[in-house]
C-alpha cells in the first residue's frame, strides 16, 4: 500500500491511497467467499457457488464494493499512522480508482481535520491576581441554617398557609371539560417554585380542608404548554419547628460539645469553601493567560458539528444570536482541549489508576449512580479512553498551577496546596479545563471503524438478473 499525505490548511489534510490489485486479492477473495454463504442460486449448495456466476448474477462491483467495505477503515488508518496523523472528526472519503476489473488497482483520497501544529511557551512565568479570602457571615448563617432545617421537625398548624409551610395536596387538572391527570397526597413546600405556576399564590392564604382553583399551563405530556384548569384540596399544613441553638444541638448535629466550637467548625468550612473559590478563580485566569499567548487554529467543521448538535439538542436552529454564543463558547473549549492536550504530551504526563478511579467515582456521584454501574457503562459506549485524557488534561493543568506566582489583591501570595478537597469542592471541580465531547482526541478517533463504507459501486457486468436474489449489502 502506497499513501501521501498533503497539507490542504493548518488544520485539515487529504491522504492519498494506493492499493495494488495483488494486495486488495485476500479481500476480493473473502468478499467472493461471503456473498456466497449469503444467496440462493439453483444448482450449487450454498457457500459454494463459483466466483464467475457471482460476478454474472451480481456483478462484480458489488464483490468490489463488500471487498473495499471491509477493508477501507484498515488502510485509512495505516496511512494515518505513517505519515503520524492525528484526526479529529470524520474523514470525508472519495474512492477515485475502483478494481472493476483483474489487475486494477484501489485508490482513495480521505479529507480529514487533523490537531493543529503549535508550540508552547514557558508558563511558570505566569502572573495572575486573585480576591482575597475572607469569611463571609452570611455564608455561615446560610450554613447554619441548612444544619438546623436538617434536623427540624414538622408541625401542624392551625392557620392560613404561608411561605415555607409545607403542606400535603390532592391535586387535579381539567382541559377541555376532561380530567387529563390527579394525583393524591402530593408534599409540596410552599414558596420553592418546584411544581406548577401560580401554585405558590394559589395556597397562601388557605386552610387545611379548602379546595383552591387556578389556571396554570401543563408542565409535560403531549399537551404540554396549554392552560388547565387546576384544582386543589389542600390536606395539611405543616410547619418547619428549629431546634434551639444550644449545646445540645451541637452535639445532636456535630462531634462538638459545644455550639460555640460548631459555629467555630462552620466558619472554618466557610474559610475552606472561600480559598476554594479562590483556587477556581486562579485556575480560570492562567488558563485565560495560557489562552492568550498561544495562537491555536481550530477545525471550522469540528466547531460548526458540535455547535449543530448543540442547537439541535436545543431546538433552536434557527436562533442566531444563541449560534453565535454556541460558537464562541465551542471555539474556546476546543482550542482549551488542544492546548492541554499538547501540554500532556510535552510534559509527559501520565494517569495513574488511582487517579482515575478518583475521577470516576466523582462523576459518577455528579450523576447519582453507583460508581461500578457507571465505570460499567462508560466501558461499554468507549468512553474510558476519553476520561483518562480528562485526567491527564487536569494533571497538566494543575502542574502549571504550582509554577506560577499567584497572589490576591492585597499583595498575599496565595498557596493554593493549602486548599482542601471535601465533597462540595469536587463537585465544583468538574467543570476544571474546558472539554468538547465531539472534538476527540487521536485516542477516540482513528480507529478503523471512523470511516464510512462504499455505499454502492456501478460495475459494467451487472445485469437484471441480479434482482432475484441479492446478497446482503455492507451498512
Amino acid at each position: 500500500m502506497k499513501s501521501a499525505v498533503e497539507t490542504l490548511s493548518p488544520t485539515r489534510v487529504k491522504l492519498t491511497v494506493e492499493v495494488t490489485s495483488e494486495e486488495l486479492q485476500p479481500r476480493m477473495d473473502a468478499a467472493y467467499k461471503t456473498i456466497a454463504q449469503q444467496v440462493n442460486i439453483p444448482g450449487f449448495r450454498r457457500g459454494k457457488v463459483p466466483n464467475r456466476i457471482i460476478d454474472q448474477r451480481f456483478g462484480r462491483g458489488a464483490v468490489v464494493q463488500e471487498a473495499v467495505n471491509d477493508a477501507l477503515g484498515e488502510y485509512y488508518s495505516q496511512a494515518l499512522a505513517e505519515h503520524e496523523v492525528k484526526p479529529m472528526g470524520q474523514p470525508e472519503v472519495n474512492m477515485t480508482e475502483l478494481p472493476l476489473e483483474d489487475g486494477q488497482q484501489l485508490k482513495f483520497d480521505a479529507e480529514v481535520d487533523v490537531v493543529p501544529e503549535f508550540e508552547l511557551p514557558d508558563f511558570s512565568t505566569l502572573n495572575v491576581e486573585v480576591d482575597p479570602v475572607a469569611v463571609d457571615e452570611a455564608d455561615v448563617q446560610t450554613r447554619l441554617d441548612n444544619l438546623l432545617a436538617r434536623f427540624g421537625t414538622l408541625v401542624g398548624v392551625d392557620r392560613a398557609a404561608q411561605d415555607g409551610d409545607f403542606t400535603s395536596v390532592d391535586i387535579s387538572a381539567i382541559l377541555d371539560g376532561e380530567q387529563i391527570d390527579s394525583a393524591e397526597g402530593i408534599s409540596y413546600e410552599i414558596g420553592s417554585g418546584t411544581m406548577l405556576p401560580g401554585m405558590d399564590e394559589a395556597l397562601i392564604g388557605h386552610t387545611a380542608g379548602e379546595t383552591v382553583e387556578f389556571t396554570a399551563p401543563l408542565a409535560g405530556g403531549d399537551k404540554a404548554g396549554q392552560d388547565a384548569e387546576i384544582t386543589l384540596v389542600l390536606q395539611t399544613v405543616k410547619e418547619r419547628q428549629l431546634p434551639e441553638q444550644d449545646d445540645e444541638f451541637a452535639q445532636l448535629a456535630s462531634e462538638f460539645d459545644t455550639f460555640e466550637e460548631l459555629m467555630e467548625d462552620l466558619r472554618a468550612q466557610s474559610e475552606q469553601g472561600a480559598k476554594f473559590e479562590q483556587g477556581v478563580q486562579a485556575r480560570d485566569k492562567v488558563l485565560e493567560q495560557m489562552l492568550e499567548l498561544v495562537d491555536i487554529p481550530v477545525p471550522d467543521s469540528v466547531v460548526e458539528a458540535e455547535v449543530h448538535s448543540h442547537l439541535e439538542n436545543e431546538n433552536r436552529l434557527e436562533d442566531d444570536v444563541h449560534r453565535a454564543e454556541v460558537t464562541e463558547s465551542t471555539q474556546k473549549a476546543v482550542k482549551t482541549q488542544l492546548l492541554l492536550d499538547k501540554l500532556v504530551e510535552r510534559d509527559e504526563v501520565q494517569v495513574e489508576q488511582n487517579e482515575l478511579v478518583e475521577y470516576l467515582v466523582m462523576a459518577a456521584q455528579q450523576y447519582g449512580m453507583n460508581p461500578n454501574e457507571f465505570a460499567q457503562q462508560l466501558d461499554s459506549q468507549n468512553q474510558v479512553p476519553g476520561m483518562v485524557a480528562e485526567v491527564g488534561r487536569r494533571k497538566a493543568l494543575a502542574s502549571v498551577l504550582e509554577s506560577v506566582t499567584v497572589k490576591d489583591t492585597d499583595g498575599n501570595v496565595v498557596d493554593l496546596n493549602e486548599i482542601e478537597t471535601g465533597d462540595e469542592d469536587e463537585a465544583a471541580a468538574a467543570d476544571s479545563g474546558d472539554s468538547v465531547d465531539s472534538a476527540d482526541s487521536e485516542d477516540s478517533v482513528d480507529s478503523a471503524d471512523s470511516v464510512d463504507s462504499v455505499d454502492s459501486v456501478d460495475s459494467p457486468d451487472e445485469d437484471e438478473d441480479a434482482t432475484e436474489v441479492e446478497p446482503a449489502e455492507k451498512a
